[in-house]
């Protein structure tokens, strides 16, 4: 077996060589072949030059993005440069404890295909980090149908299969347990150690609530619709059809029966616009479904994931 670490850092000059140190400890007595994947997210202080002077160790793989992508691309850095057949994320701000690598393993080797951390004692402020957090775990874990404690977490192990063909985009990355469970994984999650900040401080904020609440609609879409798109927007399309033929039916016996005309109410616009929606609804699940066939079919893709034998 082989470790991959992916460390995504952003001006975390004064905590590089700490995590390195503690990776490690960490990783030495694990009695695996590792790798560590530092990926410098445009940092605009020290750490270019901090991750520079690790970069000649065999261990240690660095590689730089031009400039700030986010998180999400740092980690998709990560992964298109690690050859390990287990990917561990981690971050570089040391309040994560490289530590519980080893329990993520453990639980991994227990035939699970994902870990997940959950920081049950969060050490961050309650207003604007705990409790938007909890409330964004609650409102994914209800629309996504898989319920972990921390979404948010970015200490997780996944096994290389059930995550290679991802590709993320926007703040997904806290999503990937999701992309990885509609590939049929099995999903673990063990409490682990939050430490208190002590370089630097945190590049989150409240706007990225509504980030994730965006991308959560595309993950929900993507988990019900992505190989039959035609039954959402044919779904929606037959619902404003049934709309503008009740509609009409009522104008119609309005004017019969007591003899308003057609002008007088707004039924007639009701009738023609939900007709015309229907219309455009039902004719964008029809380009959905090209779409669909062109992705899977241009890149040789599979609607389908047969399980890889594992050593027992």
């Amino acid at each position: 077996m082989k470790l991959s670490v992916i460390i995504p850092a952003y001006n975390e000059e004064d905590n590089i060589l700490p995590m390195y140190s503690e990776l490690v400890e960490s990783l030495a007595p694990l009695g695996c072949e590792y790798e560590m994947i530092f990926v410098n997210d445009g940092s605009t202080d020290g750490t270019y030059e901090k991750l520079e002077g690790l970069s000649d160790i065999d261990s240690v793989k660095v590689f730089h993005l031009r400039k700030n992508f986010g998180q999400t691309a740092a980690i998709m850095a990560g992964i298109d440069n690690a050859v390990g057949d287990i990917l561990v994320f981690i971050d570089c701000d040391l309040q994560n404890d490289p530590r519980d690598i080893k329990a993520l393993l453990t639980k991994l080797d227990e035939g699970y295909d994902v870990c997940s951390g959950w920081r049950k004692d969060r050490k961050d402020t309650l207003v604007t980090r705990t409790l938007p957090s909890k409330a964004a775990n609650f409102l994914i874990s209800k629309i996504s149908g898989l319920h972990l404690h921390d979404y948010g977490c970015t200490l997780k192990a996944y096994r290389r299969e059930v995550i290679e063909q991802v590709r993320l985009y926007g703040e997904m990355h806290r999503f990937i347990p999701i992309y990885a469970a509609m590939n049929g994984a099995e999903i673990a999650e063990i409490t682990v150690n939050h430490r208190e900040r002590i370089h630097g401080v945190s590049k989150y904020g409240l706007n990225r609530i509504f980030k994730v609440f965006l991308d959560l609609i595309v993950v929900k879409f993507l988990m019900k619709h992505s190989q039959k798109p035609i039954y959402l927007f044919g779904g929606c399309g037959l619902c404003f059809f049934l709309v503008s033929f009740f509609a009409f039916t009522f104008m119609v016996y309005l004017k019969l029966a007591n003899g308003v005309s057609f002008i007088v109410t707004p039924l007639l616009l009701l009738s023609t616009f939900s007709f015309m929606t229907g219309t455009i609804a039902i004719l964008l699940g029809l380009v959905a479904e090209i779409l669909t066939r062109t992705y899977y079919e241009s890149q040789g893709k599979m609607t389908y994931q047969l399980i890889k034998k594992r050593d027992c």
